[in-house]
């Protein structure tokens, strides 16, 4: 990489992802807020304080040294993860009055999962703007021609048909075609269509193509060999364009999920999971693309910021909703020692896991020879 671009890569990581964590743990703030919560502390950025105020409510609001995120820490919090601190278990109300342990376990959930909620409005509103802005694009799942070596065309389809049925699941729109093929390559497909008015049915075995990123990263993807007729652009309002963020978003949800299936079952390679390099990467040439790309990229980074907090791994926010889980199961929360190693394990988990996917970034950059 030629050093201009690395510095629009970093600027672009860090004016992309940061934002969606201070966001992400406002969140937070504002739920532990609506019950009474205290926080301790809420800092944009890791490490050294350079500069802080303490508001009237006792919460420390800081910037710090590293540029990367930030974190509210509620009191009763023993670090910025959320880890409770085991002095509290046994204290009294009037200890616990106005502390995250002290809060009732289902306001405790519902500040936990305010942050990935947040992070899904983040895309919901970005998509729903985009809608009211530029209209729905509408386009009708016909065939309007075939690539070269098409699996459809093979098949025995045609030019002029419209797919009504993918695998028992309708089709109302082209896109809908595409989220049902590109992430299945080499696997048999049932299509339904209508010609000319009359029904059809055909299995059709994807095809698979690797596709790179330009970054020396790969990933393989199913390809129907299909074009769609010209589309259209819907006028839409408020409401329309919000249910059209709302569903674009859990799409979003859904690829994410599935991709993250496939690569936990060995039907994908985990090297094409990416890190904070490739996000730099992708920050960097979406940004050359304009403001456009540059916020459409931030609504899939924003979902993809709430899918993985919602894990159920200790430490992150699906963790702790699992403990609460646990705990209403019990009626009574798990001990100090249980909570104590889940963190651990957690912990150990997210960062073996981001050692990982780093060493995939840095192994696929060209000075690295792929």
């Amino acid at each position: 990489m030629q050093i201009p671009f690395v510095l629009t890569a970093v600027l672009a990581f860090l004016l992309v992802l940061g934002p969606l964590v201070v966001l992400h743990e406002l969140g937070h703030y504002l739920a532990g807020r609506l019950f009474g919560v205290r926080a301790d502390a809420f800092s944009v950025g890791f490490g050294k304080e350079l500069w802080g105020r303490t508001d009237k409510r006792g919460t420390r609001w800081k910037l710090s040294a590293i540029p990367m995120g930030g974190y509210v820490q509620f009191a009763g919090d023993m670090n910025p993860a959320g880890q409770s601190d085991p002095a509290l278990q046994d204290a009294d109300s009037v200890a616990l009055k106005g502390t995250f342990p002290g809060a009732k376990l289902w306001q405790r959930a519902v500040i936990v999962f305010a942050g990935p909620l947040t992070n899904f409005l983040i895309a919901v509103l970005i998509f729903a703007g985009f809608a009211m802005v530029y209209g729905v694009r509408v386009t009708p799942p016909v065939i309007g021609s075939f690539a070269p070596n098409s699996a459809a065309q093979a098949a025995g389809l045609q030019v002029g048909d419209r797919i009504v049925e993918i695998d028992g699941a309708p089709i109302r729109d082209f896109t809908e075609i595409a989220r049902k093929v590109l992430l299945y390559p080499g696997r048999t497909i049932t299509i339904v269509a209508e010609r000319n008015g009359q029904p059809l049915s055909r299995a059709v075995t994807l095809a698979s193509q690797t596709e790179t990123d330009g970054f020396g990263g790969s990933s393989k993807k199913g390809m129907l060999g299909i074009g769609s007729v010209l589309p259209t652009f819907e006028t839409v309002g408020p409401v329309k364009a919000l249910g059209a963020g709302i569903g674009d978003s859990f799409q979003a949800i859904k690829m994410t999920a599935v991709g993250l299936g496939q690569i936990i079952s060995g039907e994908r390679s985990a090297k094409e999971m990416g890190g904070p390099v490739k996000i730099a990467q992708y920050s960097g040439q979406t940004m050359s693309l304009g403001w456009q790309a540059m916020l459409l990229f931030a609504a899939t980074i924003s979902i993809n910021l709430a899918f993985i907090n919602l894990l159920p791994i200790p430490t992150l926010d699906g963790g702790h909703l699992a403990m609460y889980a646990a705990e209403t199961v019990r009626r009574k929360p798990l001990g100090a020692r249980s909570q104590e190693w889940a963190f651990r394990a957690g912990l150990a988990f997210v960062l073996a896991l981001a050692v990982f996917v780093t060493f995939n970034d840095l192994a696929s950059l060209p000075i690295f020879g792929s």
